[in-house]
Formats: C-alpha cells, structure tokens, sequence
C-alpha cells in the first residue's frame, strides 16, 4: 500500500505548474514545426514562427510561454488502496502548490483568478483556488495531470443540446468561425460527446490532456487498417476543420488545429450532448504518478525538439508612436507588418471599465490618449533585469463595447490587440479613421523583450489590469483592421477556404 505523504503531493502539483509555463510538450512542438513546413500563408508561417521561437525562448530562460499563465486544473485518479500521509484535504493541498507554483520569486507566475465572479471579482492573489476533477479508481498509487488553462481558448467553449439524429461534424463546422481567433489557433479541439450536459464538457476539457497523435491516425488510415467510428471521426474533423482556411490567429491559412480530440460516454435516448473546448497555442498540460516513493520527477525535455528558426523582428515599416498622425495611418494597408517604437499605453477590461466610467461622470481621465495607441495586455510581473514579464496581447473584442466611446471621446489613434474585432468595433475605426494592430498570442515573452521600459500611470490597485506606459522597441504588429475599416480577419480566412478548396488537402 503506497503511502502519499502530503509535502510530496504539494510540491509535485508545484513543480508541475512551473513545468508547464515554460515548457509545451515536446508532442506540440513537433507538430507545430510540421505546421510552420507546409504553410503556404505568409502570414500565417510568420506568427507560427514567432510561437515556435517565442517557445524555445522560454524553454531556455524558464519564463512563461504566455502573459495568461493559466487558470490551474487538475485532474486527480486516486488509486481505493492508496494512504494519505496528510492534515490536509485533497483541494487544499492542490491550491497549497498553486500557490507556491504562483509567487514562485525565481518565475512568478501571473494571477489571474477573481473570487466573488459575480460581484467584487476581487483577484485571489495567487490563482487559488484551482478546479480539480477527482475520480477514485482500483490501485495504490495517485495519477495527475496539471494544466493551466488560458481565459482566452476558455471563453470560446461551446457546448449545444443536440437531437440524437443531427450531425456533429455539421454542427462543429458551423461553430468553429463563430469562435473567432481569440482562442489563438493553430491549436487543438477537444470535444465531448453523450453523458449528460456536464459530463460532455468535461470530456471534452479531459480530452484535450492527450497527446497530439492524428498523424499517426492518418498513416494508419492510409496503410488501410480499421479506425472506430471516433478515429473516423477524428479524422473528418480535422480535415474538414482545417479546410475552412481560419489559419494561425485567423489570418488565414492551412491549419487551424493541430489535432482532434475525442472523447465519448453513453447517453439518454432522447439526448445528444456535445460540448467544444479549445485548447490554444500555449497548450501546457503535464502528467505523472506519485506511488510514496516521493515527490514527482519531471525531466525537461530537450532543446532538440524545437526547431532552429529564427525570427528577424527588424523587418516592416517603423512607426514612431509619439510623432504619428491620422494622415500616416490613413496610409497604412491590411496585412502590412509594421515595427513600434516610443511610448505605447495598455489598457485591459477592468481599466476600459473605469475610463467609461469616468468618461460618463465628466471626469478628468489619468492620462491623455490623444493620437495614442492602447496595447491590451495584462503583463507577468518582471524578474531579474527584466523591465517586464512576458507581455503577450489578450483578446481585443472583450473591448468592443467600448471602442467607440473611446475612440471618440478621448482622442485615441489606435490600438493593440489578439484576434479580430467584431462589427461594431470595425464601424468605430473606419468612423473616426483609427486603426487596430494585431500581436501574435502565444509569442507573450518574444514580445516582452520589445518592451524597454514600464512604468505604472493609473489604477495601480488593479494588479496586472493597471494602466502602464511601455516604452518600445520595434515592436512587430500587423494592421488588422485599417482606417477604411477592412479587416484581415475577414478576407484572409474567405481568401485561404477558397485556396484550399482547389488544392489537395493538406495532412499531418
């Protein structure tokens, strides 16, 4: 009988939860690198290599892949014949090592985590308590797998009551574009089909825990051996998926998920649940046994699994920020890949909150945003010599609802963000002749060293939502949606759907 002391349990869940913000799985990796191979969208090649070296930079430097490290999930088999050496409930003990994992000094780890959700939302501090999924099964040992799961990909959940004779590939292929970029593709889809409601999304989130393996599918396929009905169905997902040409972070391309996952439970006769739950670009998730014999031992993986590309962040028209006027914008084109440099400010959902706020009471704002630009951003704290941490962009269309009072109100030129802005944002751009920029999601710490200096200018109470002022560096962004209002989210991916449907389909 294995005895599960309680300091070796809180260590393992601690140790696992700094693995995974610096480290993908080497799986991922690998199929990335095929993805970035046999990409044909320049675009889409280009923020590909920018996760994939953004990944080996955190690989070697030990900092977080991504500025959102995650909401922490655990999924916990305890084994009926196992011994708990411990004072301490199964829950506390995992939010005990979410919390050294979180204020670890040498990688601290952004906290994102809000008690009172639907009042104060008051931040945790130190992004406890987690979400633990806990079955008993036979043995004497304790298997875990640790995942830090992005607001971004969690937000794009989707979860439908189906009739037991419609179509799930119908019902998966119209979701998908309704699920935009702010899940930062190329990625993975986990999906859950049957149980009960509850039952299909947490298949659908335990799902996605498995390694990357539809190529494998497919040479399987191709040899001629028999797949089940789920592999099939694996597969025709995953061809047809990609084919809808949604590409990396929506600009259109040849791949949008790496791979399907499924899993499936019995259901009612009258049922057919089915939910949908991506996983993004920084996909970090890690699995391992205790048995008494101590704390977990996670091996680093090696260097050799990330491919030697380089990524040339020189390249694309410099833009000062603090000398740039609605003419130069005027003159900028969808696509075109420009370079920042000065005084950037940042702003996410708490901040734009009180600006309106502030805004409808007439009251002076704590900064001028005339002719400025606004980057969305939520930063880890900074380490070392570090001005900050990883600094990647959030999903910039939770801030649609107040784009136009902003734009119009203060005087705003533009703005940074993730994903694509929905219609009533690209209304208020081409109406006062702004612009939006896209960063790449998932390339949070390569866009962090763009940043030579930080400083807090309001709402400084707000944690990592607080207003800063970045000083930047050639920083690389894409215009995404120009002054005249055309966006890149909408023809890059009409435009590849329309190319992949003449060429043959592209397989892992």
């Amino acid at each position: 009988m294995a005895t599960i002391r309680q300091e070796d349990f809180i260590q393992s869940i601690a140790d696992a939860f700094q693995y995974i913000s610096f480290y993908h799985p080497a799986d991922y990796i690998r199929a990335l690198a095929a993805a970035y191979e046999r990409e044909q969208s320049s675009a889409a090649k280009d923020a590909i290599a920018q996760i994939l070296v953004n990944s080996r930079m955190c690989a070697e430097g030990h900092r977080p892949i991504c500025q959102d490290t995650g909401i922490a999930v655990v999924f916990l088999k305890i084994g009926m014949n196992a011994r708990w050496d411990a004072t301490m409930g199964v829950q506390e003990m995992v939010d005990e090592g979410v919390r050294r994992a979180y204020n670890n000094p040498d990688n601290p780890l952004r906290a994102s985590v809000l008690l009172d959700p639907a009042g104060a939302r008051a931040n945790s501090k130190d992004n406890t308590p987690a979400v633990v999924h806990t079955e008993i099964v036979t043995g004497n040992h304790v298997e875990v797998i640790c995942a830090a799961k992005g607001g971004g990909s969690e937000n794009k959940s989707k979860f439908q009551a189906l009739n037991p004779s419609d179509s799930i590939v119908d019902w998966v292929l119209k979701t998908v574009p309704t699920m935009g970029a702010g899940w930062c593709p190329p990625g993975i889809l986990g999906i859950g089909i049957g149980g009960t409601p509850e039952k299909a999304m947490l298949l659908a989130k335990e799902s996605l825990m498995a390694p990357v393996d539809i190529h494998e599918l497919v040479a399987r396929g191709q040899r001629g051996e028999k797949l089940s009905r789920v592999e099939e169905l694996r597969l025709e997902l995953y061809d047809k998926v990609n084919a809808l040409g949604i590409g990396a972070q929506g600009l259109g391309g040849l791949t949008t998920v790496l791979d399907v996952k499924i899993l499936d439970y019995p259901t009612h006769a009258a049922s057919l649940p089915v939910a949908m739950i991506p996983n993004c670009a920084a996909t970090r998730h890690v699995h391992f046994h205790l048995d008494g014999s101590g704390p977990a031992r996670l091996d680093p993986p090696s260097l050799e699994d990330w491919p030697r590309i380089t990524y040339d962040a020189s390249k694309g028209r410099r833009v000062d920020l603090d000398t740039v006027t609605r003419a130069e914008v005027a003159n900028w084109q969808p696509g075109e890949v420009l370079l920042l440099n000065g005084k950037l400010l940042t702003g996410r959902d708490a901040a734009h909150k009180r600006l309106i706020d502030m805004l409808n009471k007439g009251e002076k704002l704590p900064a001028d945003f005339t002719n400025r630009f606004i980057y969305y951003v939520g930063p880890v704290d900074p380490v070392r010599d570090e001005v900050v941490g990883p600094a990647g962009p959030t999903t910039a269309t939770r801030m649609d609802k107040f784009t136009r009072q902003m734009l119009e109100q203060t005087g705003l030129l533009g703005m940074v963000g993730k994903a694509e802005r929905g219609p009533a944002a690209i209304e208020a751009i081409r109406d006062n002749k702004a612009v939006y920029l896209m960063a790449v999601g998932g390339a949070a710490y390569l866009v962090s060293k763009a940043i030579r200096a930080a400083r807090v200018l309001a709402f400084a109470e707000l944690g990592m939502e607080a207003i800063y002022e970045f000083v930047v560096k050639d920083m690389p962004v894409t215009v995404a949606v120009d002054s005249r209002g055309n966006s890149v989210h909408q023809t890059g991916p009409r435009e590849w759907q329309m190319r992949i449907g003449k060429i043959p389909v592209v397989k892992g």
